[in-house]
């Protein structure tokens, strides 16, 4: 198999972002500044069975949106480099993941039609300095990035640590499973269309 792997580096005013991605695993280093993120961006990579390495600095001293909003924006870009053609790859992913008494749900199709729908009230603003609606501006900047059609839903949960945790880990989940080369596909495109 040839190597799936991607890097970009995203440099803004407002952001400079490297992120390194093997679908097929390897090391996971990550340092956004923005510690409840970092710890997202692990449970994506450790669950996801990711090799992952993000370097974010960004403008931190206004808030955290540049920053998590242009890695999600740079992990696509990543994610679309790692799957080439897409030739082969299991296309789906779905996974229902509870984190004590949070339940999410995410469906996704590496479909390169763009699109998040994201119904999740998280019962609070703030998980320390992480604002829990950036959870929203990073998925949506990731399915726009990769063409990604992404469904997440939380289906119950009081703890906000624990729903915007359960998130990430249905996304990790789902998206180990959508590029995951399906033997059975002979190594052809998963479209009737023969492209995505």
């Amino acid at each position: 198999m040839s190597e799936r792997r991607g890097r970009v580096e995203r440099k803004t005013s407002e952001t400079n972002i490297t992120v390194e991605l093997d679908l097929d695993g390897g090391t996971i280093q990550i340092d956004t500044g923005v510690p409840f993120f970092d710890h997202m961006l692990d449970q994506v990579a450790r669950h996801g069975h990711l090799g992952l390495r993000v370097e974010a600095r960004g403008d931190l001293e206004i808030d955290a949106h540049h920053t998590v909003e242009d890695t999600g924006i740079a992990l696509g870009e990543a994610l679309v480099q790692a799957l080439g053609s897409k030739a082969g790859i299991r296309r789906y992913g779905d996974a229902l993941v509870p984190m004590e008494e949070a339940l999410a749900e995410v469906a996704l199709d590496i479909s390169a039609r763009a699109l998040l729908v994201y119904d999740a009230e998280v019962p609070a603003e703030s998980i320390g300095q992480y604002d829990v609606g950036l959870t929203r501006e990073f998925l949506q900047a990731l399915a726009r990035s990769a063409g990604l059609t992404l469904h997440v839903r939380l289906r119950a949960g009081r703890d906000p640590h624990h729903c915007v945790e359960a998130i990430f880990k249905g996304l990790a989940r789902a998206l180990s499973d959508a590029v995951q080369i399906d033997p059975r596909a002979r190594g052809e495109v998963p479209s009737t269309k023969g492209v995505l």
